[in-house]
């Protein structure tokens, strides 16, 4: 399946799948969209996993939100319905990983593993130095959106999340990527909601099988998180990915593969 479906309140998601397996539905990133699992659209398939992504709403394909309520989590228990997926591997990394941890905890019996990689977490507060870190590295960030500059906030935030570079083919296409999804800098989300209460103090209710991704190169405040993820969920592994910044499964293909399928075969339900 390769194209559009409409979900019930009239949202238009762009998604694919390919293969045939256990079902692994991949999340992507904020700033990003789907294109970032191109690769694991490829790999997963192969080793017996039937892969599905899509670009979140507001990004990509998908439709702008609008001034309807809506949340992510609802929108990917939509996407596996009308796919007719019952449970999934859910694969997220940062704004996906967020979701995909959200998603466990409100509908557990949809998921048979869980995999948050470099991820968001709802509720997880930063420390004063980290608060002090990000004004620094957003410097002019505001003013640029504010004056119509995205591209210019676009290379602010890429320095934060792409701090190895943009040069090398990994670098140049989670650059590609986030400079076509600059419609985003200025998208109202205000419509959205969240879990409640968030996820940061219900992480010990998840009882699917964790694997936690802490890219080396992350912001501390990321990487204190990945740490938190690991440690509150019972029986979670945590593995860190050396050589990569933030949207790691682009800059470590090989090593992501290596690990979140080897993760994958051990936990895979049976049949």
């Amino acid at each position: 399946m390769d194209g559009t479906i409409e979900l019930p309140d009239g949202a238009t998601i762009r998604c694919e799948t390919v293969g045939e397996g256990p079902d692994v539905v991949l999340l992507h990133p904020g700033l990003w969209d789907g294109r970032v699992w191109d690769r694991q659209m490829e790999t997963f398939p192969a080793a017996g996993y039937r892969a599905t992504r899509y670009d979140l709403r507001g990004y990509g394909g998908s439709s702008r939100p609008t001034a309807e309520p809506y949340a992510h989590v609802d929108d990917l228990i939509g996407v596996m319905d009308t796919l007719g997926i019952e449970r999934a591997a859910i694969v997220g990394c940062s704004m996906g990983g967020h979701v995909a941890i959200d998603a466990v905890l409100t509908h557990p019996e949809r998921a048979w593993a869980l995999v948050p990689a470099a991820a968001g977490l709802g509720g997880f507060e930063p420390l004063q130095e980290e608060l002090d870190w990000w004004d620094d590295a957003f410097a002019g960030y505001e003013e640029a959106v504010e004056a119509g500059d995205l591209e210019r906030a676009r290379e602010i935030e890429l320095r934060v999340w792409a701090p190895l570079g943009t040069d090398d083919p990994a670098g140049q296409a989670i650059r590609r990527i986030a400079l076509d999804n600059m419609h985003e800098l200025t998208m109202d989300t205000s419509a959205q909601t969240e879990i409640d209460p968030p996820a940061a103090h219900r992480l010990s209710e998840v009882d699917a099988p964790t694997l936690v991704l802490k890219p080396e190169h992350d912001p501390s405040y990321l990487r204190r998180t990945a740490d938190l993820i690991s440690t509150e969920i019972p029986g979670a592994r945590l593995v860190l990915i050396e050589d990569a910044d933030h949207v790691v499964n682009l800059r470590q293909p090989e090593r992501f593969d290596e690990v979140v399928l080897g993760f994958l075969d051990e936990v895979r339900p049976a049949g």
